[in-house]
């Protein structure tokens, strides 16, 4: 939990404002995550978030409510965690069940089936550009040719031999913690 928790109410709202944006599920609902909790609210530095978005896709269940239940309980506490989920799921809920209701009762009308296929563009280039930054921290962090090798391994390992991405991200991560650290043993 954070030094200073911001108010549950300021809680409440960026994740309200999420759960009402989300179109497209819960990757879509990444980059409104890190909007409202990096770039808005400055709750989580850009490091930070990267880590619990690659813990986040390790585990199972649905990434729209783990990230919100973790993100609440780092900067707010329990409370924070369950109000975090409660304004990302609630909204969710009732606009599936408008929405659905509407769409199931007018889906001959034209605009009706624009307006669902309208959405997968803009949620497009919305991964687009979360990739985008992360390709750059990764740039930043390692350098383009342990980079691009990472990427190219990790390709082939999730697609081209069917690993889940849970295992690459799993076997990442403890790679990177038994590598030797210099300046941990400098320090030890």
């Amino acid at each position: 939990m954070s030094a200073a928790a911001p108010p549950l109410r300021d809680l409440l709202w960026a994740f309200t404002r999420i759960g009402l944006l989300g179109f497209g599920g819960g990757p879509a609902m990444i980059p409104l995550v890190q909007q409202e909790v990096v770039k808005r609210h400055a709750w989580l530095s850009d490091e930070e978030f990267a880590d619990i978005l690659a813990i986040g896709n390790t585990l199972p269940g649905p990434i729209a409510t783990k990230m919100p239940g973790y993100i609440g309980y780092r900067v707010a506490g329990v409370p924070g965690c369950v109000i975090a989920v409660a304004a990302v799921i609630l909204p969710m809920i009732v606009a599936m069940i408008a929405l659905l209701t509407l769409f199931s009762n007018y889906r001959h009308v034209t605009w009706i089936h624009g307006m669902g296929q309208a959405v997968v563009p803009v949620v497009m280039v919305m991964m687009g550009q979360l990739t985008m930054d992360f390709m750059n921290k990764s740039r930043l962090a390692l350098g383009w040719t342990v980079s691009l090798v990472m990427m190219g391994v990790a390709g082939v390992t999730i697609y081209l031999l069917g690993v889940h991405p849970g295992w690459v991200i799993g076997g990442i991560l403890a790679s990177a913690l038994l590598r030797p650290n210099p300046k941990r043993e400098a320090a030890g």
